[in-house]
């Protein structure tokens, strides 16, 4: 029996060394997760939406209420509206004056070729002139208060568009819209239920390409870069794997302890640095699922 024992534990540790050497370091696959939380307080109108559902960047799939908005935005719009109609004909209140100085023009030139002829005086000559300075002045104030004026309503006019921009932001942010395509990994609130700003409404990966969260002792940072091309292979239990091209995408610049999770080539490193594996994903990995990675050698 003590034969039969000592046998069975010879045959797990030389199955476990031979294991050993199937892999350089070992991980779980993770993905880039955005959690989507409300922009604006108010009652969710609708949210279209189940776990496992995919989404597109941009694809709007719920509302928050936006009644009160709505009607300040028509609120100001008519402001704008009222500032509009009042604003002044620069044209046509000037138009009279510059009537009258046509007319002076003509009688000036009457009175010239008068005093010509002898048949009129100087001062008549002198109170036209005098008269159409005057319109003149006259018609310089006039136009420099309605430019002021205009200026006034265009300003008040510039600060309503700013306020309905203001507005039409508040709006859009009451729209729920998922940032990436990716598929809803958790559902936090439901239609009915009220939102508030910064309260989280759902949880987005995006799954087209995962990344393998590995681990390597700092024996093997050597071997080891940014932009290297290295085997993974998935683990899908009852012995199915599948190998798949990775590419690593970031290594820490710190160590850490090694997880309980995981396991590494050299069983007595305490200390091993964290690496990112870009994979593309054929649909088959998943967050959570074992990986080990293979470098080439």
């Amino acid at each position: 029996m003590k034969k039969i024992a000592i046998f069975s534990v010879m045959t797990l540790l030389l199955v476990s060394c031979g294991r050993g050497g199937d892999f350089d370091a070992t991980g779980t696959f993770e993905a880039t997760e955005v959690v989507v939380s409300a922009e604006a307080t108010g009652r969710i109108l609708y949210f279209d939406i189940e776990e496992g559902d995919t989404l597109s960047a941009g694809e709007q799939v719920g509302a928050i209420d936006t009644v009160q908005l709505y009607l300040q935005k028509l609120q100001l719009q008519r402001q704008r509206a009222s500032i509009h109609s009042n604003r002044p004909d620069v044209a046509k209140q000037a138009s009279a004056l510059r009537s009258q100085i046509a007319q002076q023009e003509r009688e000036k030139t009457r009175v010239e070729n008068l005093l010509k002829d002898g048949a009129a005086t100087t001062k008549q000559l002198d109170d036209i002139n005098a008269s159409i300075r005057v319109l003149n002045g006259q018609l310089e104030a006039l136009l420099s208060n309605l430019e002021n004026n205009v200026s006034s309503l265009d300003e008040n006019a510039a600060a309503i568009d700013l306020q309905i921009a203001q507005i039409e932001d508040r709006l859009n942010k009451c729209r729920i819209v998922s940032p990436i395509d990716g598929v809803v990994l958790v559902k936090y609130s439901e239609a009915g239920e009220l939102a508030a700003a910064g309260h989280p409404l759902m949880k987005v990966a995006d799954m087209s390409r995962l990344y393998l969260r590995a681990y390597f002792t700092s024996a093997q940072l050597a071997d080891v870069k940014v932009g290297q091309e290295v085997t993974v292979i998935a683990d899908y239990g009852d012995d199915k794997q599948h190998e798949y091209p990775g590419r690593i995408t970031w290594i820490s610049q710190e160590s850490e302890f090694t997880p309980k999770t995981i396991q590494t080539r050299d069983t007595r490193a305490n200390l091993v640095y964290a690496a990112k594996i870009a994979v593309e994903n054929d649909g088959l990995l998943k967050i959570g699922l074992y990986g080990e990675v293979r470098l080439a050698k």
